[in-house]
């Protein structure tokens, strides 16, 4: 071997570390705040001993101390300390325009949350559509957080991958397409209270790596992950089982509950999402409820809806479409859904079993429920057997079991008396009701289990 093939190869081996190890650029250089703009707030951002102090005023919206400078796909380091009493966040992939909101800052929000709630880490989608993953999906990294100390957090933002760490502990995992470039921020949350005044958060080492971050990821992790990409199965959901109940686009797997085919009116499928249009707010009169071609049996059936003011719909399994061939709906167990304020339902039955997240009729929700009016919900149904669980917003709202002496007790109490063996079949369709008003469905998804 020529002595010039002994350098080249020194060379390359001298080299490789450098060409492993990440290329950080410091995004505050310790003294002053070039490169960063305060936005929405009047909040104070000061410097001392190296570190942002952001500190808490009193009537004034959140406050955001903003990069210049935008970005993509990055990994994001920094430190932070935060006192007791004081929400805050780290914006990223996140925008302000004077069209949106009147500026408002609004995008993905690393939430820093030192409340006995301990949802630091936790991914919120800033003056959007709220939480995309809260750490009650990961309640092991409730225990990363260290008050009163300096927290080290780490963001991967990699195309439609979202992952954040905290103290080196996993925390969140989101996948979604929204925003896909945007500004770094430091928030300072509003307060309500006088005694929160003065309170701080503050950071330091801020280093974020915008060359070939993806060359860098740390490895796949084990926590649950949210999909937020409409009408996707992702990679990790498919390997659970997961699959399109509805695929976004067309009727396909879905018909008529009095019909071999879908109804020709009554409903719309309108951007990735499938609605049921405004009628006369009566039950099954315009285009009918829609059910699926296949049984199911043991299942975990996920559905985003969002309701307009003063709907009333459902979502019902066990389904029997040979019950019930005249007027109405369809007969079978359903998690009722319900603008629980502005409609009369809400006022009927016994105890609030007719508002949103009941089983209808038949046991009530909570009433101190999460329900988004505005924004789309999550309704969850899982059937293990007779076993039977609502969730709404990922809170368990209702729990019963079926084929029992007080579930039967239940039946004969209420409208559903009169159907024989109710809610008791061994399998049935999966319902989507028209009631007369605009409700949207999107992100519907089962697993047989």
């Amino acid at each position: 071997m020529k002595k010039t093939s002994f350098i080249l190869i020194a060379i390359l081996i001298a080299t490789l570390p450098a060409l492993s190890q990440e290329k950080w650029e410091n995004l505050f250089n310790g003294k002053n705040l070039n490169g960063w703009k305060v936005l929405n707030g009047a909040a104070e951002y000061t410097i001392k001993d190296g570190a942002i102090v952001g500190t808490s005023k009193l009537k004034t919206p959140n406050t955001f101390l903003c990069t210049e400078k935008m970005y993509g796909d990055f990994i994001l380091e920094l430190e932070f300390k935060v006192d007791e009493g004081l929400n805050s966040g780290v914006q990223f992939r996140s925008n302000s325009f004077k069209e949106y909101n009147n500026g408002r800052v609004h995008g993905y929000q690393y939430e820093i949350d030192p409340s006995p709630r301990a949802w630091s880490g936790g991914i919120y989608d800033e003056g959007r559509r709220g939480w995309l993953y809260s750490l009650d999906k990961n309640p092991t990294a409730k225990t990363a957080f260290k008050a009163g100390e300096w927290n080290k957090l780490r963001i991967e933002a990699l195309g439609t991958s979202l992952r954040t760490w905290l103290n080196g502990i996993p925390c969140a995992n989101v996948l979604d397409d929204l925003t896909a470039t945007g500004f770094i921020a430091l928030q300072v949350h509003q307060i309500a209270k006088p005694e929160q005044v003065g309170k701080t958060v503050q950071w330091k080492n801020i280093r974020i790596c915008t060359e070939n971050p993806a060359n860098f990821a740390k490895p796949a992790t084990d926590i649950y992950q949210a999909n937020c990409i409409d009408n996707t199965i992702s990679v990790k959901e498919a390997e659970t089982g997961w699959k399109l109940l509805w695929d976004g686009k067309t009727t396909e797997g879905w018909r008529g509950a009095k019909l071999e085919t879908f109804p020709t009116g009554g409903w719309k499928i309108e951007n990735g999402i499938l609605k049921v249009l405004n009628s006369n707010g009566g039950e099954s009169t315009n285009g009918g409820d829609i059910v699926t071609t296949k049984k199911y049996k043991n299942f975990e059936l996920s559905v985003d809806f969002k309701i307009t003011e003063g709907a009333n719909s459902g979502i019902k399994y066990f389904v029997d479409t040979e019950m019930n061939k005249g007027a109405g709906s369809s007969i079978g167990c359903e998690f009722q859904i319900l603008d629980d304020q502005n409609h009369p339902d809400a006022k009927l039955g016994v105890k609030g079993n007719r508002t949103a997240g009941s089983l209808y009729d038949l046991i009530p929700a909570p009433a101190d429920k999460t329900f988004k009016k505005t924004e789309f919900n999550n309704a969850r149904i899982v059937v293990n057997g007779n076993k039977v669980q609502h969730y709404l917003n990922n809170r368990l709202a209702v729990e019963y079991e079926r084929n029992t002496q007080m579930f039967n007790a239940l039946v004969n109490y209420s409208k559903y008396g009169v159907w024989p063996n109710f809610g008791n079949a061994a399998e049935g369709n999966i319902l989507l009701q028209d009631h007369g008003n605009e409700v949207w469905f999107k992100n519907i998804k089962i697993r047989e289990i």
